[in-house]
C-alpha cells in the first residue's frame, strides 16, 4: 500500500482504511476508502491494494453510511428521564456522565466491594479486546462477563486448543500472512479443506476472510462441508456430510476410526509428537461406521469415503466453526478435530492448519490487567472456582453461575452493571433471555455503550454512552484478537459524527478518573504505540501509513522451540506433546479421551419429549444482511432479509399444512418464537433451522414491547445451564421443538 491513507481529490475527502466494528463483524479487516463530503460519509467501496480483501466487500460494509447517517443514532451521552423501559431520556454532557458513572463505582465499591460490580461484553466487536481491562484495571471488578450459556463462541475452541495444543487459534492457511499470497513459495494449496459446522462466506469468523476458500477452490481446494444444512458451499462440495444436528462428536470420532483402522495416519508425528495415542486407539474403536451412521443419520459410505479423501490428501486442513463451541458434548468435538489434523500431519505444516503462538498480539495485555485486583478481589470472580476448565483459560465469570448470582443474590448480591457493546437479551447470545431480563432488573445501576438504542439498552440503561463506528475512530484491527494475528490493520478516523467515542476514547477516559496509575495514556495514539511498539517496533502512526502490516509466518513451530517459554521442541501443553489423551481433563474429573454424548433433548436421550416435540431444531446460520442483532436498522439490508426466517422441508411443511412465507410458531418445553417459513430441501426432513438476533426497531420502544423483542427471539427455546462437564457448551445448534402455523398472519403489520 503505497499510497498516503489521507486524500482529497474535487472536494470529496477519501480515507483509506480497515474496517472492524461497530457496526458488528468480526475482526476480518476489509479493506475500504471512505469517502467523505462536507463532513458526512457519502460512499464506501473496496481498497484494490488490501492483499486480503483486494477490494471486495460484503454488503454489510456498503451500507456503511445509512448506517453511520442512521438517524435513530445516538450520538451524545444521555441519562433516564422516565422509569427504566419508558423511553424517555435526557441529554447531558460527557462530564456529567463521567461524574454520575464514577460517583455510583465508588458508591458501589465503597459499600459493597468492587465484585458488586458486572462487566457484560458483546461478540465479535472490537470491544471484546477491551471489555477485560474496562473492568479489571478501569472499574476494578473481578467479574467481566461474556453471557452466553457454556461461553459458546469461541472460548471453547480456545480453551481446548490451550489444553490440548498449547498454542494459539487454529486457522485455515490462506496465505494471508504473505504480502504475495498464493503465489509465495512457502505455501501450499490444501487440496482438502473440511468445514465443520462453518459457513465462512456470510460469517468471515474472527478475521478469517471468507471469500479465500473461492480463491483456494478456484486453485483445486476441494470441499468437504459438515453441515446440517445444504449451502452454497455444500453444493460445490466433494462431500457434504448433513448430520443430525448435535451428533457431531460421533461423526469425528466415526472418521477417526477410518484414519487408524486403515492406517492412514502420519506415524511419524504420532510416534514424536502426539501423548495417548495407545489409550486414543482404544477409544476409536468405540465408533465403528455403521454405529456411527445410525447416530449421524450420514450414510456410512459417505463417512469412509470423507475421511480417507482428508487423511490420504497431500497438505490438507480445517476450519472449525460455532458448532463447535454451541454443544454440550463439544470439547469433546473439538478434541476429535484437533486430533484430525494431528495426526494426518497439518499441523503448522504449509496449506494445512496454522496456529498461532501462546502469547497473543495485543490481546495478551487485556488479560494481563487484572494484575490491577488484588488476589482476594481476583479469588471473588463468580463461578471460577467452580469451574476450573473454563476460569483457567478464559479470564471471565462462568456466564451460567452469573445468571445464578443475579436471581439469588449468592454469593453476594450484584448491583450495578456495564454493558460493553452486548445487546444480549434480544436472541444473540443469551440462552433463556426472559430469565436474564428479569434478573437484570434487580440491578441498582447502569450503563450502556452502544450505537443505537437497542432493546437492552432500553430495558436497564441508567446512562447511554454514544458509541462510534470503526469510521469514527482511530483503531487496530487484528485478526483472531491476537491469538493468530495474521495481519494488523489500521483503522484510520475518518468523521466525527455528534459526541461519539469508540470502546478506547471511553476505557481511557473512565480508567484515568478510577485509577489513573494504570492509565498512563495521553492519546489513542499514545496506548496504541504501548500495544505495538514492544512487538513490532513501531508504532501506530506508522500502521496508518502502512494501512496493514503481515507479519510472517514460521511453519512447523513445535520442531524450532517457537511455541515453549523455555525454548525446547514440542508443545506448550503439560506433557510437551499434542494430547490425545488429556492430562487437564482428567485433573478436572473429566474423561481424557473424546467421546459422544447425546444432546441433553434428542430424539434419542429424551424419546419421550421427542413425541410432542417431534423436530431437531438448530439455530444461528448467518446471513448475508446482519451480525447478530445488528443492521435491523439498515433500509437496504432489511430489504433483503426483512423478517426472520425458518427453514423447513417441503414433506414436513405439507403435514403441517404450511406454505411458503407463512408466520409459524416454533414451540418447545422452554418457549416459543415466531418466524415466517421457507421451505427448502436443502434441510432434512426432521430438522428445521430458525434465525437468531431478531428484534424490530420500528417496534414501540417502551416495555413490555422493548422493540418487538419477545415475538422472534429463539433464544427463549434454549435452557440456561445445560453445559458440558467442563463448563462449555449449551444447546444452540441442537433441540427439541413443534412447529405449527400461526393463528395471526398480519403478526407484524
Amino acid at each position: 500500500m503505497k499510497k498516503e491513507w489521507q486524500q482529497q481529490e474535487d472536494g470529496v475527502f477519501k480515507v483509506r482504511t480497515c474496517g472492524w466494528s461497530p457496526p458488528g463483524d468480526h475482526p476480518v479487516g476489509c479493506g475500504m476508502h471512505l469517502h467523505i463530503k462536507d463532513g458526512k460519509l457519502i460512499k464506501v467501496e473496496g481498497d484494490p491494494e488490501h492483499p486480503i480483501t483486494e477490494g471486495r466487500l460484503c454488503i454489510r460494509c456498503l451500507s456503511l453510511p445509512e448506517y453511520v447517517n442512521h438517524p435513530s443514532r445516538i450520538i451524545h451521552p444521555m441519562k433516564r428521564a422516565g422509569e427504566r423501559g419508558e423511553d424517555k431520556w435526557q441529554r447531558i454532557s460527557w462530564d456529567e456522565a463521567w461524574d454520575i458513572i464514577v460517583e455510583k463505582i465508588n458508591y458501589f465499591k465503597d459499600n459493597y466491594g468492587a465484585e458488586s460490580i458486572v462487566v457484560f461484553g458483546g461478540t465479535g466487536r472490537e470491544a471484546c479486546l477491551y471489555y477485560y481491562p474496562l473492568g479489571f484495571a478501569a472499574i476494578g471488578t473481578p467479574n467481566v462477563c461474556y453471557p452466553q450459556s457454556g461461553w459458546s463462541c469461541y472460548g471453547p475452541r480456545c480453551a481446548i486448543t490451550d489444553y490440548i495444543l498449547g498454542a494459539g487459534y487454529p486457522e485455515i492457511d490462506y496465505a494471508g500472512y504473505f504480502s504475495d499470497r498464493y503465489e509465495h513459495e512457502g505455501w501450499q494449496l490444501p487440496e482438502y479443506i473440511l468445514l465443520w459446522g462453518k459457513e465462512p462466506l456470510k460469517s468471515n469468523p474472527d478475521g478469517f476472510f471468507g471469500h479465500s476458500i473461492i480463491d483456494m477452490m478456484k486453485r483445486g481446494s476441494k470441499l468437504i462441508m459438515v453441515d446440517p444444512r445444504l449451502n452454497w458451499l455444500a453444493t460445490r462440495a466433494e462431500y457434504h456430510l448433513q448430520l443430525r444436528p448435535g451428533s457431531d462428536t460421533a461423526l469425528a470420532m466415526g472418521m477417526l476410526n477410518v484414519i487408524i483402522n486403515e492406517d492412514l495416519y502420519d506415524h511419524d508425528f504420532v510416534e514424536n509428537w502426539c501423548y495417548g495415542w495407545d489409550e486414543f486407539v482404544e477409544r476409536v474403536q468405540e465408533y465403528p461406521t455403521d454405529k456411527v451412521a445410525d447416530i449421524t443419520w450420514v450414510k456410512e459410505e459417505k463417512i469412509i469415503a470423507a475421511a480417507r479423501a482428508f487423511a490420504k490428501a497431500g497438505n490438507s486442513t480445517l476450519g472449525w466453526g460455532l458448532a463447535i463451541d454451541q454443544n454440550p458434548n463439544g470439547v469433546q468435538l473439538g478434541h476429535a478435530l484437533l486430533a484430525i489434523v494431528a495426526i494426518t500431519g497439518n499441523l503448522d505444516v504449509p496449506g494445512g492448519v496454522t496456529i498461532g503462538p501462546p502469547a497473543s498480539l495485543m490481546g495478551k495485555w487485556r488479560v494481563e490487567t487484572r494484575s490491577e485486583l488484588s488476589p482476594e478481589l481476583w479469588d471473588k470472580r463468580i463461578g471460577a472456582k467452580e469451574w476450573p476448565a473454563l476460569s483457567t483459560a478464559l479470564a471471565t465469570t462462568h456466564p451460567d453461575e452469573t445468571l445464578d448470582t443475579l436471581e439469588t443474590g449468592k454469593p453476594y448480591k450484584l448491583r450495578m452493571g456495564w454493558f460493553n457493546s452486548s445487546n444480549f437479551i434480544a436472541p444473540t447470545n443469551s440462552a433463556a433471555p426472559d430469565r436474564w431480563y428479569r434478573a437484570l432488573k434487580k440491578l441498582e445501576f447502569c450503563v450502556v455503550q452502544d450505537v443505537f438504542m437497542t432493546p437492552t439498552a432500553m430495558a436497564f440503561a441508567d446512562i447511554f454512552l454514544p458509541l462510534s463506528s470503526f469510521a469514527e475512530h482511530d483503531g487496530v484491527v487484528v485478526t483472531h484478537y491476537g491469538r493468530n494475528a495474521v495481519f494488523l490493520g489500521a483503522m484510520n478516523k475518518a468523521i466525527q459524527v455528534g459526541e461519539c467515542k469508540s470502546d478506547v476514547e471511553m476505557m481511557i477516559e473512565l480508567g484515568k478518573r478510577i485509577n489513573p496509575k494504570a492509565w498512563q495514556f495521553d492519546s489513542v495514539e499514545d496506548f496504541f504505540d504501548f500495544q505495538l511498539k514492544p512487538e513490532l517496533g513501531f508504532g501506530f502512526a506508522e500502521l496508518k501509513e502502512k494501512g496493514l502490516y503481515q507479519p510472517d509466518y514460521e511453519y512447523e513451530k513445535y520442531k524450532k522451540g517457537k511455541l515453549r517459554a523455555d525454548g525446547e521442541p514440542g508443545f506448550n501443553t503439560v506433557t510437551g506433546l499434542v494430547e490425545l489423551s488429556s492430562t487437564l481433563f482428567e485433573s478436572w474429573g473429566e474423561d481424557p479421551l473424546p467421546y459422544f454424548k447425546e444432546p441433553p433433548y434428542s430424539p434419542y436421550s429424551t424419546p419421550d419429549l421427542y413425541k410432542e416435540f417431534n423436530l431437531v431444531l438448530t439455530t444461528g446460520a448467518r446471513t448475508y444482511a446482519s451480525f447478530h442483532s445488528e443492521h435491523r436498522h439498515v433500509p437496504s439490508l432489511r430489504e433483503v432479509v426483512p423478517d426472520p426466517i425458518m427453514e423447513i422441508h417441503p414433506d414436513t411443511a405439507k403435514k403441517l399444512g404450511i406454505r411458503e412465507g407463512d408466520w409459524v410458531v416454533i414451540e418447545n418445553m422452554f418457549g416459543k418464537a415466531k418466524e415466517r417459513a421457507h421451505i427448502t430441501p436443502a434441510i432434512d426432513a426432521r430438522v428445521v433451522h430458525a434465525q437468531h438476533g431478531w428484534w424490530f426497531p420500528e417496534k414501540p420502544a417502551d416495555e413490555p414491547s422493548l422493540y418487538g423483542v419477545w415475538e422472534s427471539n429463539i433464544n427463549t427455546l434454549i435452557p440456561h445451564k445445560h453445559i458440558g462437564k467442563l463448563g462449555f457448551g449449551g444447546p444452540f445448534k441442537s433441540i427439541l421443538c413443534k412447529v405449527y402455523k400461526a393463528e395471526d398472519q398480519n403478526f407484524y403489520k
